[in-house]
């Protein structure tokens, strides 16, 4: 029994916030099915060129488990038949910018006119109130608007964008939280309702510790700039270290390092206050002695220490790790067009109920007699839906 076994999402979502939710839902059972534009589908079929085309690795990553439909919805017959899938669905996921769901016809009024226990669960940029809802949502957007991009290890670092979607995947969670929330309440209310998240929200909650600060001692912490942390070359690679935690963390990697001296017994490093004044200092003495010897040497003279450290590697590596295998984070499937895919598991271990794969990414439109005929349409039906170009 999966946790979600029973519950019928219907999917409008596309390239990455709203797919990464809707894919952890149908992970744990839920049967999503996914709503495409006919002819070229979610945005991200074709955001990257591919020998697969509509079916390359970006969006076989997060479409497993669901059933694609490819439906014209702006035609007034496309209209109709969203209407008559959402009569049997629980939850209805869309990531477009405010308002277009309202102008499809597809808002959270009229769909509850239609269902009255419809969860209907919106993920936008913005919100739909406020100067910047009529914005487009984006990962790199949300990165500048939100402050997140701002900060950085030194001011005299160039500004740039995080290169891995952090908005885009903090906000999906948020969006799956939420409709996990909403399915609790109709479960003890009987009640369907309306679930919003927005990048900007997310990505403000994210940093809900520097946040406070800000609000309540007029300055913002950064945990980059931390005098005791930071990534530093070796002579063979790199690594990270976190001096912190400890009673005095800089005895300690000055000893790790085999440094002369205990730098901490020095007036002018005695206090972290003292630390994050001369962090220029502190750090070029760790660079000078890290890079004078290999990565693997000083993380066991750091962990003998009983510091934080890692080295600093690249996906492949990681992907590669004996970790990785342990923890059975790549998972292989079969694909009718990509052949066996490799891919990421889902990161949450229930030992009652374990994840698993029942649906491979979806072609386009690959389900549309198969979903449609489940929720009442005849195959004469279907052949007329096909011919007026309402299925792709």
């Amino acid at each position: 029994m999966k946790p979600l076994e029973g519950i019928t999402v219907l999917d409008f979502t596309q390239v990455y916030m709203g797919p990464s939710c809707t894919q952890l839902l149908g992970d744990y059972g839920a049967d999503v099915i996914k709503v495409e534009r006919p002819g070229s589908g979610d945005l991200s079929r074709t955001s990257i060129p591919d020998p697969d085309g509509l079916d390359n690795p970006i969006f076989l990553s997060i479409n497993r488990n669901k059933r694609s439909v490819s439906i014209d919805t702006r035609s007034e017959q496309g209209k109709q038949v969203i209407y008559r899938l959402v009569q049997d669905a629980d939850v209805v996921v869309s990531n477009f910018r405010s308002g277009v769901m309202e102008r499809l016809g597809f808002g959270y009024e009229r769909l509850r006119e239609v269902n009255p226990r419809i969860i209907w669960a919106s993920g936008t940029g913005f919100g739909p109130e406020g100067p910047y809802s009529h914005k487009g949502g984006q990962d790199v957007i949300a990165q500048a608007y939100s402050g997140v991009m701002w900060r950085r290890e030194s001011s005299d670092l160039p500004l740039s964008v995080y290169p891995t979607t952090l908005a885009d995947y903090t906000t999906g969670m948020h969006l799956m939280q939420g409709i996990l929330l909403a399915l609790r309440t109709r479960d003890l209310t009987g009640e369907g309702q309306k679930v919003e998240v927005t990048m900007y929200d997310s990505m403000l909650h994210m940093q809900m510790q520097e946040a406070c600060m800000q609000l309540n001692r007029g300055y913002e912490i950064n945990w980059a700039a931390m005098p005791l942390s930071g990534v530093f070359a070796t002579s063979d690679g790199a690594l990270c270290m976190v001096g912190a935690f400890k009673e005095n963390p800089l005895r300690d990697v000055c000893v790790a390092l085999e440094l002369d001296e205990d730098l901490s017994r020095r007036p002018e490093y005695a206090t972290q206050e003292e630390q994050f004044a001369r962090r220029p200092e502190l750090q070029a003495v760790f660079r000078e002695r890290f890079a004078t010897n290999t990565t693997a040497y000083w993380l066991k003279r750091l962990e003998g220490q009983d510091i934080l450290c890692a080295p600093v590697r690249t996906l492949e590596q990681a992907l590669a790790d004996e970790q990785t295998a342990v923890n059975r984070m790549i998972l292989e499937t079969d694909h009718p067009v990509a052949g066996r895919i490799r891919a990421l598991s889902a990161p949450i271990r229930l030992s009652a109920s374990p994840f698993d794969v029942r649906h491979a990414p979806p072609r386009l439109g690959e389900h549309n007699a198969e979903v449609l005929a489940e929720h009442g349409f005849t195959a004469e039906q279907i052949e007329a839906l096909v011919r007026a170009g309402v299925l792709g």
